[in-house]
């Protein structure tokens, strides 16, 4: 167990790093940043107190802390990829309308050439 929290905690903590590189060479924007920070740091919380582990594990009904951390690893990164999820979705939702609009202006600017040529 002690080897399984101490690796969360190190993949927590690199995560942490390459969040934070990659906003400062703007690789990632800030505003989805907070997202992956906010999983590192539960990760972190999680990995390195034994006591939230045990109250998890008795509260969940399970017989290894083990199970429990790793269940809050997965319910901590399906929590972001649906919060990215829901943004990739608005994204391509705005590309269409805006594309749609592209169209129109575009077919306005043709229509008025024609009748003013």
């Amino acid at each position: 167990m002690e080897r399984l929290q101490l690796t969360m905690t190190v993949l927590s903590l690199v995560l942490m790093f390459l969040v934070l590189y990659s906003v400062r060479r703007a690789h990632i924007r800030v505003e989805y940043s907070v997202s992956w920070l906010g999983a590192a740091l539960a990760l972190l919380l999680v990995s390195r107190s034994r006591a939230l582990l045990e109250w998890l594990n008795g509260y969940l009904g399970l017989h290894e802390p083990a199970v429990a951390l790793m269940m809050v690893v997965f319910g901590v990164f399906l929590v972001v990829f649906y919060r990215f999820s829901v943004i990739i979705s608005d994204l391509k939702d705005s590309n269409i309308a805006l594309t749609q609009r592209l169209a129109i202006l575009e077919y306005r600017m043709r229509a008025e050439r024609e009748t003013g040529a």
